[in-house]
């Protein structure tokens, strides 16, 4: 079998909430609900081994109904939870308001309990860890983890990719000594948080990243596509057009799109096109998985959207 990749973070469970109408403020508005497994780290894993890449998820199980649900998802999808913990903790919960569009209004997450995963539980692991041949974290765990992990994977020579999640944890992680990562994968908002104040610019913002030691900044535009930094080169590839019918976790999608691609030994520019064609699926479903897309399939896609 293959190094597999290991995703670090938030398994939660994804309460979203759909608008029947134009969200309206301070008062009651219509709305359907679904409930699926969700949490960032949970979500790449989940996706990568519907793509037949062997995967193991370190994240934190409630010791509950919904803990036990979210594990029973898991091992169903084929993710490997050996290095998760289970603790009596309460489950984290994702709750999202979901505009008729499919854009978020907005959305509350509560405790994942990943203070669990601290540097020295990590070091319990490095027999995995050393093993990997991507490992993927997301930036709700603790500052000190992923300074561990970065330092682990440059002395090690593993491609650690970080996932900033949203605006509040990107802001947390703008301490963190960045030298040597190979990705970090920011939207147009999160950019900004994590550089200081004297970088205005994109342009600014992505060459003090790269000042800072980073090999390649994966910055996400919606819409507009997505734009890979380097030192040396620059790519820019326009998103696909597809009917938004919920935004949840079209941009976990995209990451195991870029991640699967890279599994393979392809090029950047056929791993962005990969992420796109997930990102595009993922937006056309409810929740934050596209469970009819296999490696097949993912791949006949790409050659359909991006047919030149």
């Amino acid at each position: 079998m293959s190094n597999p990749v290991i995703c670090i973070g938030s398994a939660l469970v994804d309460d979203l909430f759909h608008a029947t109408d134009e969200m309206l403020m301070h008062t009651t508005n219509e709305v359907n609900m679904t409930r699926s497994a969700g949490g960032v780290s949970r979500n790449i894993a989940h996706q990568l081994s519907l793509l037949n890449v062997p995967v193991q998820l370190i994240s934190v199980f409630g010791n509950d109904v919904d803990g036990n649900w979210l594990k029973q998802i898991c091992t169903k999808a084929g993710i490997q939870l050996d290095s998760s913990i289970t603790a009596d903790v309460p489950t984290g919960k994702y709750t999202a308001l979901i505009n008729r569009d499919g854009s978020m209004f907005t959305a509350l997450l509560t405790n994942a309990a990943l203070h669990l995963i601290t540097p020295e539980y990590l070091q319990i692991h490095e027999s995995l860890l050393s093993n990997a041949s991507y490992i993927l974290v997301d930036a709700n765990i603790s500052v000190a983890s992923i300074n561990w992990l970065i330092e682990f994977t440059k002395q090690h020579a593993i491609r650690l990719i970080i996932e900033p999640v949203s605006v509040p944890p990107a802001k947390k992680i703008a301490s963190v000594s960045f030298d040597g990562l190979y990705m970090i994968t920011p939207n147009e908002d999160e950019l900004p948080v994590l550089c200081s104040d004297d970088a205005i610019s994109t342009e600014e913002q992505i060459k003090e990243l790269l000042d800072k030691g980073i090999q390649n900044i994966w910055l996400h535009k919606g819409k507009a596509g997505s734009a890979l930094y380097k030192k040396t080169e620059t790519l820019q590839l326009s998103a696909p057009e597809a009917t938004v019918v919920d935004c949840t976790g079209a941009g976990d999608g995209s990451v195991a799109g870029f991640i699967f691609s890279k599994f393979h030994g392809k090029d950047n520019l056929n791993s962005l096109r990969t992420a796109h064609t997930l990102s595009a699926e993922i937006l056309q479903v409810n929740g934050a998985i596209a469970p009819g897309v296999t490696e097949k399939k993912l791949l006949q896609l790409v050659s359909k959207y991006y047919s030149e």
